[in-house]
C-alpha cells in the first residue's frame, strides 16, 4: 500500500472521529440540559464553546510545535488526549465536569486538526491535493451524518453518555495504526524554541474577546462589562501582533500573510466560517425547541440533505479543481451557500422535510465546492516546512469564526428574546413550559442570523476574487 493511501485514511479516520463528535453533542444538547445536573443555560452553551475556544487558542501553537518537534509525533499524541478526553465526558456527573472534559477533548483535537492537513499535503503532490483534501472532507461530512443520526438514536434509547463513548474504541485503533504507519517527511526544525510570550497573549486575547461576546449575551455579565471585555481582548490581540512581528521565532508567522494566495484563502475562510460556525445549531433548536418540538432523532433526519450534498460535492469539487484550477469552484460555492442562507431567511414553523431540503441542500453544496479548492491552495502557497503552522492557522480561522458565530447568534437572540426563554428554549422546555410568543420571536431572530450569514458569505467572495486577480487559472504540474 503507498504511503500517501495510509496518510489518507488514518487523518480521515482522526477528523471522521472529530466531525462525529461535533454533531452528536450538537443533537443531544437539549437532551443534556434536561438530564444533567447543574447545567444552565450558560453551561450548556460553553459545553460547545469551550471546545471551540480551546481548540482555536491552541492550534496556533501546535501548529508551531509540530514544526519543530514533528507533525506525526504530535499527531499520534493528539488522537490519544482526544480518545481520553471522549471516555471523560461519557462519566461525567455534573454539566461543569463536563465543561472541564470537553477542554480535554479541545486539547487532543487541536494536534489533530493541527497537523492533518500538513501530513496531507507532505505525502501528496500537487495535482493530487485538492482531490486528497476533498476525500478527507467526505469523513467529516460522513461524521457530520453519521454524528446527527447516531446522536439521535443514542440520546433516545440508550442515553446522552454513550454520543462520547462511541469515540472510544476508534480512537484506540487509530491511535495505534497511526503509530504504526505514518512517518516525518519534512524533517522537523533544529532550533525548537516557543514563543511563550505570543501564546500568552493570543490565548489571553482571543479569550477576553470570545468571553465578552458570549458572556454579553446571555447577561451573565452587564453590557459595560462585556464592551470592557471585549476592548481589552482587542488590545491584547494588538499586543500578540506587536510581540510577533518582533521575536526570533514567533509562533504565528506574519511573513506567511504576505503570501497573497494564503492571505486571500484564510480571510476567504474565516468569513466563511463565521456565517456557517453556528449554523447547525441554530436548526437543532429550531427543529427541537419551538415552534417545532421534534425527538432528537427526526431533529438528525432533517438535516442530513445539508451533511449528503457537502459529501457530493466536497470530493467532485477537489478533483476537478485539480484539473481546470479553483477559482469558479471556489466563487460558486460562496454563491451557492449565499443562496442557501437567503432562502433560510422565509423558513416558518411548518416545513416538511421536502420543503426545507433545497435550503439546506444549497448550503451543503456550496460549502463541498469552497472548502477543498480554497483549502488546496492555501496549503500550496506555503514552502513545506511552514505547512504545520499553515495548517494551524486555517483551523484557527475556523474555529474562532465558528466561535464567534456563536456569539452573534446569542446576541442577535437576546435582541429579540428575554434571557428566561432563551434559557428555557436552551435546555429544552416544553411548549408548555415556554411564554406566549415565544416561538414567534425565536423565528423572527433566526431569519435575522440567516440574512448576516449570507452577508457574511458573499463578503468572502472579495478576497477569493482578489486572490484570482491575474492569477493561474490552473494548478501547477506535478513535478516529474
Amino acid at each position: 500500500m503507498q504511503y500517501k493511501w495510509k496518510v489518507l485514511s488514518n487523518t480521515t479516520v482522526a477528523t471522521l472521529m472529530a466531525a462525529i463528535d461535533t454533531n452528536i453533542v450538537l443533537i443531544s444538547l437539549p437532551t443534556i440540559g434536561r438530564e444533567l445536573p447543574g447545567t444552565s443555560a450558560t453551561t450548556l452553551l460553553w459545553i460547545l464553546i469551550g471546545y471551540s475556544l480551546l481548540t482555536a487558542v491552541v492550534l496556533l501553537t501546535f501548529g508551531r510545535l509540530s514544526d519543530l518537534f514533528g507533525r506525526v509525533r504530535l499527531y499520534v499524541l493528539g488522537f490519544a488526549v482526544f480518545t481520553l478526553g471522549s471516555l471523560l465526558c461519557g462519566f461525567s456527573q455534573t454539566g461543569l465536569e463536563l465543561v472541564g472534559f470537553r477542554l480535554v477533548q479541545a486539547i487532543g483535537a487541536g494536534f489533530l486538526f493541527s497537523n492533518s492537513a500538513a501530513i496531507i499535503t507532505d505525502a501528496f503532490p500537487p495535482n493530487e491535493r485538492g482531490r486528497a483534501l476533498g476525500v478527507n472532507q467526505v469523513s467529516i461530512v460522513a461524521g457530520a451524518v453519521a454524528g446527527l443520526v447516531l446522536g439521535g438514536i443514542i440520546t433516545s434509547t440508550i442515553g446522552w453518555q454513550w454520543i462520547f463513548f462511541v469515540n472510544v474504541p476508534i480512537g484506540v485503533i487509530a491511535t495505534v495504526r497511526a503509530r504504526a504507519d505514518l512517518r516525518e517527511l519534512v524533517p522537523p526544525s533544529e532550533r525548537p524554541q516557543i514563543d511563550w510570550l505570543g501564546n500568552l497573549c493570543f490565548a489571553g486575547g482571543l479569550t477576553l474577546v470570545l468571553l465578552g461576546i458570549t458572556l454579553g449575551a446571555l447577561g451573565d455579565v452587564s453590557g459595560p462589562g462585556a464592551v470592557a471585555m471585549g476592548v481589552a481582548g482587542v488590545a491584547v490581540l494588538g499586543a500578540f501582533l506587536y510581540v510577533e512581528s518582533r521575536v526570533e521565532m514567533p509562533m504565528l508567522d506574519l511573513s506567511l500573510f504576505r503570501l497573497r494566495a494564503f492571505a486571500a484563502t484564510t480571510s476567504a475562510t474565516f468569513l466563511n466560517a463565521l456565517a456557517r460556525g453556528a449554523f447547525t445549531f441554530v436548526l437543532v433548536f429550531y427543529l427541537q425547541g419551538p415552534p417545532r418540538f421534534l425527538s432528537p432523532f427526526t431533529a438528525g433526519l432533517f438535516l442530513i440533505p445539508v451533511s449528503a450534498s457537502l459529501a457530493t460535492f466536497g470530493p467532485v469539487s477537489g478533483w476537478l479543481s485539480d484539473r481546470w484550477g479553483p477559482r469558479w469552484f471556489v466563487l460558486s460555492g460562496l454563491l451557492v451557500t449565499a443562496a442557501g442562507f437567503l432562502w433560510l431567511t422565509t423558513i416558518s414553523s411548518g416545513e416538511t422535510f421536502v420543503e426545507l431540503a433545497p435550503a439546506l441542500v444549497l448550503v451543503g453544496a456550496g460549502f463541498g465546492l469552497f472548502a477543498s479548492p480554497n483549502r488546496a491552495v492555501m496549503m500550496t502557497a506555503v514552502p513545506p516546512r511552514r505547512r504545520g503552522i499553515a495548517s494551524g492557522v486555517g483551523t484557527t480561522f475556523v474555529n474562532t469564526g465558528a466561535t464567534i458565530s456563536l456569539g452573534i447568534t446569542l446576541f442577535v437572540m437576546s435582541r429579540v428574546l428575554p434571557r428566561a426563554s432563551i434559557e428555557a428554549i436552551f435546555l429544552g422546555a416544553s411548549a408548555q413550559g415556554l411564554a406566549p410568543g415565544i416561538a414567534a420571536g425565536f423565528l423572527e431572530s433566526i431569519h435575522v442570523i440567516f440574512l448576516i450569514s449570507a452577508g457574511l458569505v458573499l463578503a468572502a467572495m472579495i478576497p477569493s476574487v482578489l486572490r484570482e486577480a491575474g492569477a493561474p487559472t490552473a494548478p501547477p504540474a506535478s513535478p516529474g
